[in-house]
């Protein structure tokens, strides 16, 4: 069953908006992200992801190696938006562990962007996201996409209500309580 339209995401997509709390103009939705996964410890600026291919401890861009045992990938978790016409999601960009055998073999495509045929294979969900109870080390499958597209994290269904709202959406009302809580509102 199709969720009825909302007209307000054709508002909030087309009409430019000043931010009450941080001030900045904004122009319809937009995703939010976290710089590293939680646990990293060091300065959260990150280097060139080509610094991963010599390194047992780094950030990068799209990538994390934790003290040489723990590997990370940035992902994207997605929103269904409940009733917008145009079926678009909102994302929290995020991160997951994965194994150093799949860290490995997701490194190795990353350039070609060849990674359809790769996974999807079992992580452990690495941000705590404001505004739900604790989330770090959700069960999660990370799902590779070919075009360097970063891969997308499919939740555990848990009953925990990040996964809730990954897998069955979110409303007008609940996007603007996301944008609330991470310092954003129209």
């Amino acid at each position: 069953m199709n969720e009825p339209i909302d007209i307000r995401w054709e508002w909030l997509r087309n009409k430019p908006w000043k931010c009450v709390t941080c001030g900045q103009q904004h122009r319809g939705f937009f995703d939010l992200g976290c710089v590293s996964p939680h646990v990293w410890p060091d300065s959260e600026n990150p280097l060139p992801n080509s610094a991963v291919i010599d390194s047992s401890h780094c950030l990068t861009e799209d990538f994390c190696i934790l003290e040489g045992q723990h590997y990370f990938i940035r992902c994207v978790l997605r929103l269904p938006l409940l009733g917008d016409r145009r079926g678009e999601h909102f994302s929290f960009g995020v991160w997951s562990t994965l194994s150093q055998k799949n860290f490995e073999i997701y490194l190795e495509t990353f350039d070609s962007g060849e990674q359809w045929d790769i996974g999807p294979w079992f992580g452990w969900f690495s941000n705590r996201i404001e505004g739900y109870p604790d989330t770090v080390n959700l069960k999660c499958q990370v799902h590779p996409r070919g075009g360097r597209q970063r891969p997308w994290i499919e939740l555990e269904d848990s009953g925990h209500p990040l996964a809730a709202e990954s897998q069955h959406g979110i409303t007008y009302e609940r996007l603007l309580e996301i944008y609330a809580v991470h310092g954003h509102a129209p």
